[in-house]
């Protein structure tokens, strides 16, 4: 049976190498609280939202030094080897949570993505409560994009019309979700997101336009945008 209901994951376990600091990205400070609350924060404080499950690497020596006090449900399972395998760990320890003849929507969101608007997550879900498959919130690109070879020289200026950025959420069922992601690492496929899941096993799913402040935090300079547009979104409605 399929229902409205909505849950989150938050995949968790990785290590941001790219940041190059002392601990992984989620972790860092911003604006008073890490990276990883403000996030969360962002999803247990959206009315349909009924719980967070979030994959922790094993090994993961800060998480039990945040403070989280939210209404909603938060839950955590160990996380995999990829952010791939996290999900999927993550959809398994939901489906135990849930009950076994529901088949709740879920938005996997990345950890490092701190600005997400209450806005796009009602756009979501109204453009995909009845989609058959689900979808992606996105950006379509906007600037000119090149093709380059291994020393950085311009093969090609490549045709930007239909392309996206792809960001989160990405918003699927549980069981379709959980059965695509098994199938693409039995087949040893390369999953870079859900929705390439999703596409490698067949089906399309549909691109949500969201803001473009709901960036991910990759380099140490994104954290002075991501505090900036906090402040930004604090003043209006999100």
């Amino acid at each position: 049976m399929k229902t409205n209901s909505v849950w989150a994951i938050v995949p968790a376990a990785g290590i941001g190498s790219r940041m190059q600091a002392d601990r992984p990205k989620q972790y860092l400070d911003l604006d008073g609280k890490t990276v990883l609350e403000q996030t969360i924060q962002r999803l247990a404080s959206h009315p349909r939202i009924a719980g967070i499950v979030i994959a922790i690497a094993e090994h993961d020596s800060w998480w039990n030094n945040i403070s989280l006090d939210f209404d909603c449900q938060l839950h955590t399972v160990d996380g995999g080897d990829t952010r791939a395998d996290s999900v999927f760990n993550a959809l398994i320890g939901l489906a135990d949570l849930t009950d076994p003849n529901d088949d709740p929507w879920v938005l996997v969101h990345d950890a490092a993505r701190p600005c997400l608007r209450h806005q796009d997550i009602d756009h979501m879900l109204e453009t995909l409560c009845h989609h058959e498959v689900g979808g992606v919130l996105g950006i379509p690109v906007n600037d000119t994009v090149k093709r380059v070879n291994g020393n950085l020289e311009i093969e090609e200026t490549v045709c930007r019309q239909g392309l996206w950025r792809a960001a989160t959420p990405q918003m699927f069922r549980l069981q379709l979700l959980a059965q695509v992601l098994k199938k693409a690492k039995q087949q040893q496929q390369i999953v870079t997101d859900d929705a390439s899941a999703m596409e490698l096993a067949g089906y399309q799913p549909k691109m949500v336009l969201g803001h473009s402040d709901n960036i991910k935090i990759t380099v140490s300079h994104d954290l002075a945008l991501a505090s900036l547009f906090l402040k930004l979104q604090n003043g209006e409605a999100r």
